[in-house]
């Protein structure tokens, strides 16, 4: 690149298409992200990988125990994944999962709104991050006295959310 050139944007119709974890037992990782939250089973290549989705889309969530088979989630303090982020179109659907996340004693790390968002944090099994969020009306994002976004981290009123 050269000196002063500004680096190209991404187009704006880019996306995330899935992530892939690996995890210690398969059967265990199925019954969190297919029985607990939802997501439907596509593929599976007997006890070794398994592709999940929702909607019919062929995967949002790869799993495999290829290089990770009875290991331990990795040790805090090293770099690796920080959360995968689950977006829902609806607060009512975001209250949905929670509710399966709570009928299934799934302990809860966290719960935030960002003023764009609001958010929901926890772990799945292999000690991976898990954020299961909605996006808020673009209108109703905060901003700064320039225009740009203000985002913040104030408690979530999870009695509130659970009542949609």
């Amino acid at each position: 690149m050269k000196p002063n050139a500004r680096p190209l944007a991404a187009d704006s119709k880019v996306r995330i298409g899935h992530v892939h974890l690996k995890v210690a037992d398969l059967e265990r990782a199925l019954a969190f992200y297919r029985d607990v939250l939802g997501f439907q089973l596509t593929q599976r290549f007997g006890r070794q990988a398994a592709f999940l989705s929702a909607g019919g889309y062929h995967h949002h969530i790869g799993l495999n125990t290829w290089e990770s088979s009875g290991g331990p989630p990795p040790p805090p303090g090293t770099t690796g994944l920080y959360h995968l982020a689950i977006l829902y179109p609806t607060r009512a659907e975001l209250a949905n999962a929670v509710r399966r996340l709570i009928q299934a004693n799934i302990p809860l790390e966290g719960a935030a709104d960002h003023g764009v968002s609001e958010a929901i944090y926890l772990r799945d099994p292999d000690g991976n991050g898990v954020e299961l969020y909605w996006d808020k009306p673009q209108e109703q994002w905060p901003h700064d006295s320039n225009g740009g976004l203000a985002m913040f981290t104030h408690p979530l009123d999870f009695d509130q959310l659970l009542k949609e």
